[in-house]
């Protein structure tokens, strides 16, 4: 183990026992109901993988569909808060063409929803940006490949993309 993980840990589980103990004056907003799920879900990923942000960086090495991608280190992603055609529904080949050219093989930054960072699917929840740091979950809207697809909890808002 190396001390960028232990320094991980210690942090995480402070401002954790912190939140349980009520104590104020943390700056954190903590999520009482699904703080341990954070907590997994944040030290499953390589911490060299984690910026000092909080963001992911991996590789997409596939696309599923114009809304869903696999990265490497962190599995499959689903972008938050967009929609985009299924399989045999008008769009779905160009939609789908239009991620694969943008990020299919590049290095991608996930900003992972801290409101619920996954879903039901156990698909990771996030916007994802791509090297030049454009919001790709915002291009799908403002090009026309996606519609709005809002389900709280959430910490983003689509609303504001377009």
């Amino acid at each position: 183990m190396n001390i960028k993980y232990y320094v991980l840990v210690v942090g995480i589980l402070s401002i954790f026992v912190a939140g349980f103990m009520g104590i104020n004056g943390t700056n954190f907003d903590i999520d009482q109901e699904n703080i341990m799920f954070h907590a997994t879900d944040i030290l499953s990923y390589d911490t060299d993988m984690i910026n000092p942000d909080g963001t992911v960086t991996g590789t997409c090495y596939k696309v599923i569909d114009g809304d869903t991608i696999w990265v490497s280190g962190v599995g499959k992603v689903r972008f938050v808060c967009v929609n985009t055609p299924e399989k045999k529904e008008p769009g779905f080949n160009e939609s789908k063409d239009f991620v694969k050219s943008k990020c299919l093989n590049k290095k991608v930054i996930l900003n992972i929803d801290d409101k619920k960072p996954k879903d039901k699917y156990n698909r990771t929840l996030a916007v994802v940006y791509l090297d030049d740091g454009e919001n790709l979950n915002s291009l799908l809207l403002k090009e026309g490949y996606a519609e709005i697809m809002f389900i709280p909890p959430s910490e983003f808002n689509p609303y504001t993309w377009t």
